[in-house]
């Protein structure tokens, strides 16, 4: 019976008390919850529109730019992708979410490996576009990629990690029993925002120093500037509201529907994302001949080599962390779907 309060917890969320779907739904029973006000469906939604309006600006950028004729233009496609992904992905895993607390876990596994995939999107296109002049071509500049892809494996590995702790070491047939985000939300908690809010904050080095520090010459100033001060004002409050769950801690129930943090965090995040593409964007216009000229070339091992490369290492470790989870015997799931009906 101690099992059963930690389990229905693996499905509740601070100050939500309401509109939780069954923790033993099946596939079309999520599906069909799309269409039914519960406390996810904004979350999935807010993330399933966007994923096709990235779509559509990939495609746009795609055949107008003719990226296929000219390297230069892969970074900002490659940004573009991981934009599509993110959002798709979270939106899959929000869906699907409340089939088992093990299909949860392996939902929001690969929801992290796809944030982590467009942190490291976002540093491909920093690296090409974004440099102020005065950095451009230095050893900080040469290492950043490099860099990047470590942060973006170690987020994904951080991540799943605040969930269940490692793999096949902390996880055994009790999905309860064990290091988790049950007994240490906290703890969880923070591992999580550190996993996201790191790669972020070394990606825009760069964007930092050319808009808030650098003076004189070499700056790099232009009218993509003030759409990168709109994006890292939602990135940090998008941060923000990760981190607190406000507004619902403020009055609990009384968001439980609509406007939750993670809804809020949906929509900011998405419109930062949109920012971000639209000053990258024209960065790359502006700046193309100064690039070309004195930046350096952006090659397929800088772009879309290490682009693949992150994927298949992420790839790993979301693997890694779902095998013990999807291996469950089956007698360990009746037991874990009797529990769940009865919360």
């Amino acid at each position: 019976m101690a099992a059963g309060p930690s389990w229905s917890h693996v499905f509740h969320e601070d100050g939500i008390i309401s509109g939780y779907r069954s923790p033993c739904s099946s596939a079309m029973d999520c599906i069909l919850s799309l269409f039914q006000l519960t406390n996810e469906t904004l979350n999935i939604w807010t993330h399933f529109l966007p994923t096709w309006y990235f779509f559509w600006k990939l495609i746009s950028v795609v055949l107008i730019q003719t990226a296929w004729q000219h390297t230069f233009t892969w970074p900002l496609v490659i940004l573009i992708i991981s934009s599509c992904i993110y959002p798709l992905a979270s939106s899959c895993a929000h869906t699907f979410n409340s089939m088992s607390g093990r299909v949860r876990h392996v939902c929001f596994y690969f929801d992290y490996g796809a944030l982590s995939l467009y942190s490291l999107g976002s540093a491909v296109a920093y690296s090409a576009y974004v440099f102020p002049d005065k950095w451009v071509n230095g050893i900080f500049h040469q290492c950043f990629i490099a860099v990047a892809l470590l942060n973006s494996m170690i987020c994904t590995g951080l991540a799943c990690y605040s969930r269940l702790g490692l793999p096949f070491l902390h996880q055994n047939q009790d999905v309860v029993k064990r290091f988790s985000e049950c007994q240490k939300p906290r703890f969880s908690k923070v591992l999580r925002v550190v996993a996201f809010a790191y790669p972020y904050l070394f990606d825009s080095i760069p964007l930092f120093y050319r808009l808030f520090l650098c003076e004189g010459e070499y700056c790099t100033v232009n009218n993509s500037n003030v759409f990168h001060y709109t994006h890292i004002a939602l990135a940090f409050l998008t941060g923000f509201l990760f981190a607190t769950h406000l507004p619902e801690r403020l009055a609990p129930g009384s968001f439980d529907y609509i406007g939750h943090s993670h809804q809020l965090f949906h929509v900011f995040g998405v419109l930062g994302t949109q920012f971000q593409v639209m000053a990258i964007e024209r960065d790359m216009l502006l700046r193309r001949s100064w690039l070309l000229d004195h930046s350096l070339p952006i090659t397929f091992a800088n772009s879309v080599g290490v682009t693949l490369l992150c994927l298949l290492v992420n790839l790993i470790i979301l693997l890694l962390f779902s095998l013990p989870l999807l291996s469950e015997p089956v007698g360990q799931r009746k037991k874990h779907y009797i529990q769940a009906k009865a919360h």
